[in-house]
């Protein structure tokens, strides 16, 4: 007996199947009997030809009504047209079918699954339930893949009392639907047991496991499954990747390199465990690794989508690598991947970590559409260049474009005023944020309040400000007050800082530092000595200066007194031509600066040999003259390297951008944007 079925949203008339028809060129030569023609189109239908070629062949098939109630040729059209995308004319074919089985509507089902319509596909397995037909195991890994995807956690549940009843839960497909439905609908631990009391698992039963881990942000847990899985032989595939990359961020080393392995290992790569492996390197500052995969990725032929372009482009800002930056903006171009705000965004930020401002603002003018994010990345850029003035002007367009500013760009804001010592605006903004935004302050809005107040000079001002927070003072805030201490050699104050910074990170070298530089620039060398005895008795850690300077898409770097580049003996001799220099335009080494940087450079090294006046140096040998040179720095810049980068701009009369980890600073013709002031 012929079940009735319910149409769904996608059926249309049969008349207009038959006008579709009748549009369509006839094929000029088709087999004529009935049978070899049955088996010559099903031939084609095999190969899931085009669409042009589908359509033409079904219009052969449904003037012939012995083919047109065909049920094996009806089910080829129909996995042909879902193929295609075209679930509605997959939809005719199966409502027109005269006598349907289970595998007509497990077809119908799967075309609504992978072509995204969901709902549909539940509503078809309700109605197939309710007509008499018996799902089978075929049936319910696609329902519980749409029950996934719409994370209709009630269905699913539903379905899994269905399988228990008839013993498909220890179906494999059936099993891996259930571990996937149930962690993307939130619900690991069900997931888990599910995966428990599988009597068989296949890497697809783990890598859904993972991806319900992953889905719900719990990367180690995720990566904790991926062992279990290789402790039981099965390694892990591409699939293991893909899973892992809703939640990639910070994580052990250990877990860093055991992903690079399993990356190494594969036998195929796809292009997204590419895209998973530059997403951990970038989200555990690894920058020059992330770079380099993703150059070993263009060696491969491997071509990158939009993806891969977002992920790897903070890399390239990171390290200032401002040449392979502006090839990947070509390709992003060449290839049509805007607009895309993930690609935009990422470009901006890439424009502005290497202090190429007009870039940034012409990428962020070409958008169609802007986010906050936009916004703020551009707030972000013209406050760490100096540019407080176009800063607050950005900000005052956002509001006038009926954007309500979040928590983050009000940060943007505050820093951008304090790096240009604007403090009545800075106040302004404080003010409006609280009272009209009603945003409640946070601890990243009250550092940059401390540092806006200790900037211009009121440390006494600060001080009472971090009396009177609501918020407990943390390590950013007591180290901005700190380092207005050290400007304006407040040695009250800067004790006070001293003593609550060493209480909350006892292991960071920079803020001894800081405190000894006080002692230094008000004659207290007993007290530097005191200060360097107890970095020695607690074991404090030196970290070295670091500089990068990027050179034909390859990323240099200099450590203070390194000899380890090729050209370490050419860069040594200019360097000591270019000192020369600077001492006849007056330069007189900072010695201060060697006390001030006694553990972000090593004391032992001349001053002249810091990291960045080596990258400096390097970059002037291997660049045109008038190209401009930038580097980045891990620490802050010394004041020696400062004097020094001013004479140097205009001695080779070149402009050297260099970022260090409070600010860009722009030299140009002996000055720096900072007006000497970071």
């Amino acid at each position: 007996m012929r079940a009735v079925v319910h149409r769904s949203r996608h059926l249309s008339t049969s008349e207009t199947l038959e006008a579709l028809v009748s549009s369509i060129r006839r094929p000029k030569s088709v087999p004529e009997s009935p049978v070899i023609a049955q088996d010559f189109y099903g031939k084609i239908l095999d190969d899931y030809p085009d669409l042009k070629t589908l359509k033409e062949l079904h219009s052969r098939v449904f003037v012939d009504q012995q083919l047109r109630s065909n049920p094996s040729l009806g089910i080829k059209l129909m996995r042909a047209y879902a193929a295609s995308g075209e679930t509605k004319i997959t939809r005719h074919i199966f409502d027109e079918m005269p006598e349907k089985n289970v595998v007509f509507f497990n077809v119908m089902i799967r075309s609504y699954v992978n072509n995204h319509f969901h709902y549909d596909a539940l509503v078809l397995f309700k109605t197939m339930s309710s007509q008499g037909f018996q799902p089978d195991n075929y049936t319910y890994p696609c329902v519980l893949k749409a029950c996934s995807a719409s994370q209709n956690l009630w269905v699913g549940v539903q379905i899994h009392g269905a399988v228990l009843k008839v013993g498909l839960d220890l179906n494999l497909y059936v099993g891996n639907g259930l571990v996937a439905m149930y962690g993307k609908c939130d619900h690991l631990v069900e997931a888990r047991r599910v995966l428990d009391e599988m009597p068989r698992r296949d890497v697809v039963s783990w890598n859904s496991m993972v991806a319900g881990y992953a889905q719900n942000v719990r990367f180690d847990d995720a990566l904790e499954i991926c062992r279990e899985m290789e402790l039981l032989r099965l390694k892990p595939d591409a699939g293991t990747m893909a899973s892992l990359f809703p939640a990639v961020s910070y994580t052990s080393s250990d877990n860093v390199a055991y992903i690079n392995e399993m990356f190494v290992n594969l036998t195929n790569r796809s292009l997204i465990s590419w895209n998973v492996m530059i997403a951990v390197y970038v989200n555990n500052s690894m920058a020059s690794e992330a770079v380099d995969l993703f150059l070993q990725m263009e060696e491969c032929k491997v071509e990158p989508d939009a993806v891969t372009i977002a992920s790897v482009l903070p890399a390239c800002g990171d390290l200032s690598a401002l040449l392979l930056g502006r090839r990947i903006h070509q390709h992003v171009e060449r290839k049509k991947l805007r607009p895309n705000l993930l690609v935009e965004n990422a470009l901006m930020d890439m424009y502005a970590k290497c202090g190429c401002l007009r870039e940034a603002r012409e990428v962020f003018e070409s958008m169609k559409f802007h986010d906050v994010v936009s916004w703020t990345s551009l707030l972000s850029a013209y406050g760490r260049s100096g540019e407080g003035r176009d800063a607050i002007e950005l900000f005052e367009k956002m509001l006038d474009s009926g954007l309500s500013p979040d928590s983050v760009a009000f940060v943007s804001v505050l820093s951008a005023c304090s790096h240009s010592g604007l403090l009545d605006e800075g106040k302004y903004y404080y003010k409006l944020m609280i009272e009209e935004h009603r945003i409640a302050p946070r601890i990243e809005h009250l550092a940059c309040m401390v540092d806006l107040l200790g900037r211009a000079g009121k440390v006494d001002e600060a001080y009472s400000f971090v009396q009177r927070m609501p918020i407990e003072a943390n390590e950013r805030v007591w180290g901005a007050l700190l380092s207005a201490c050290r400007v304006y050699s407040n040695m009250d104050v800067g004790l006070i800082a001293a003593d609550n910074l060493f209480q909350l990170v006892p292991e960071q070298s920079g803020y001894y530092v800081l405190l000894s530089n006080i002692y230094a620039k008000a004659g207290r060398w007993q007290d530097v000595t005191t200060v360097r005895s107890m970095m020695k008795a607690r074991g404090i850690k030196k970290k070295p200066g670091i500089s990068n300077v990027e050179l034909n898409d390859s990323i240099h770097t200099f450590l203070a007194g390194d000899r380890s580049h090729p050209q370490s003996k050419e860069i040594y001799e200019e360097l000591d031509v270019l000192v020369g220099k600077m001492k006849e335009l007056g330069y007189v080494p900072e010695t201060d600066s060697a006390l001030h940087d006694v553990e972000e450079e090593d004391k032992e090294c001349h001053l002249a040999v810091h990291s960045e006046k080596l990258a400096i140096v390097f970059a002037i040998l291997n660049s045109k003259p008038g190209t401009t040179i930038r580097i980045t720095k891990n620490l802050r810049v010394c004041g020696d390297c400062h004097t020094a980068a001013k004479l140097i701009s205009k001695i080779a009369e070149r402009e050297i951008v260099v970022r260090d980890t409070n600010r860009f600073h722009h030299f140009k013709d002996g000055f720096c944007s900072c007006g000497d002031y970071w």
